[in-house]
């Protein structure tokens, strides 16, 4: 890779680094490793050297304004304004051609086992650069709109939690639960982190529960990670534990059903394409519509998936859903 795109992406790995609320004031060296291990996956020293990082902050401060000072109190780095990121300001030309040169290497491989649960992602973000390519060239912000996510909030969690997944440590935080409106100190042991819908879920070993228990990242608080070593169930298997689910509901107790649904011929063509769960299948098909099976867990995620399609779509089985379905259909109606 070019040395000016080396160089632009150690600017966003130092500013990433600036912005560590749980590693302030990085030195130097903080920073020099952080370039090398996300670079390189080492920190040899053998590929970075300190001039170098003092090259990229100057050019930081000159080129993009990056208010990097430094702190003899703390004898590290921290930006004056905390609100500062470069992240904020529009990719350049070269930013372009780094992105595109790491995915064209990437996406060699995204068919391969290790990386095909991100194709999707590494599409995405292809076409994206495609088309801010296209922008430069022409004004085409009223052709192309792209998916964002409503929320970000917690984000800022994940890679101290994958830090104390990897180290089984227990781990502190202040919840906020949607029934109660009120914040309690949970005290977990991280055990999977999960995205879902652009939300991202932490998958714990509660100590006070002594259960399995999902946390909304963006619900939490006033993190603190221990070096003290937790609890892990000997029976929590991360590859199983959301095998049966549709969406974030799962649990090691939960019972998959048998669940089938009818759909009308427009309805179907849709949840064909797009199937509620890695297990659906087509059991008989007309030109009325088709009849679906699928075996998962009865979640609320499911529930509101089915419902989406109104009256598009009926569940046959099990006896169960259909009532519980058809009981929601009925305060709904009863709103009107």
């Amino acid at each position: 890779m070019p040395h000016i795109k080396n160089a632009l992406i150690r600017y966003r790995i130092i500013d990433k680094a600036l912005r560590d609320p749980y590693h302030p004031f990085p030195s130097k060296q903080d920073l020099r490793y952080a370039c090398e291990e996300a670079l390189y996956g080492d920190s040899s020293g053998e590929h970075i050297c300190d001039s170098t990082i003092e090259k990229d902050m100057f050019a930081m401060r000159e080129e993009h304004d990056a208010p990097i000072k430094y702190s003899k109190k703390e004898k590290g780095y921290y930006y004056a304004d905390k609100d500062f990121s470069i992240n904020e300001i529009p990719l350049s030309e070269d930013d372009i051609s780094s992105i595109q040169f790491a995915l064209s290497t990437l996406s060699q491989f995204k068919d391969t086992a290790m990386f095909k649960q991100f194709g999707f992602a590494l599409n995405k973000i292809v076409d994206r650069v495609s088309v801010d390519q296209s922008k430069r060239e022409e004004n085409i912000d009223g052709y192309v709109q792209f998916e964002t996510g409503n929320t970000t909030t917690g984000n800022e969690y994940l890679s101290p939690l994958l830090s104390a997944i990897k180290e089984k440590s227990v781990t502190y935080f202040e919840y906020e639960s949607f029934i109660s409106q009120q914040r309690k100190k949970r005290m977990v042991t991280p055990l999977l982190l999960k995205e879902y819908q652009n939300r991202w879920y932490l998958i714990t070993y509660d100590n006070v529960k002594d259960d399995i228990i999902t946390y909304a990242l963006d619900r939490m608080s006033d993190l603190e990670i221990t070096e003290q070593q937790g609890k892990i169930p000997n029976d929590f298997n991360p590859d199983l534990f959301f095998k049966y689910s549709v969406g974030i509901t799962a649990s090691q107790d939960a019972q998959p059903a048998n669940i089938i649904f009818e759909a009308n011929d427009v309805a179907s063509k849709y949840i064909d394409s797009q199937p509620f769960h890695d297990s659906q299948e087509v059991i008989e098909s007309s030109s009325k519509g088709s009849r679906f099976s699928l075996y998962a867990i009865p979640s609320e995620e499911l529930i509101r998936k089915l419902m989406s399609y109104g009256g598009e779509l009926k569940v046959v089985a099990p006896q169960s859903l259909a009532d519980e379905i058809k009981r929601r259909a009925k305060s709904m109606i009863d709103l009107y």
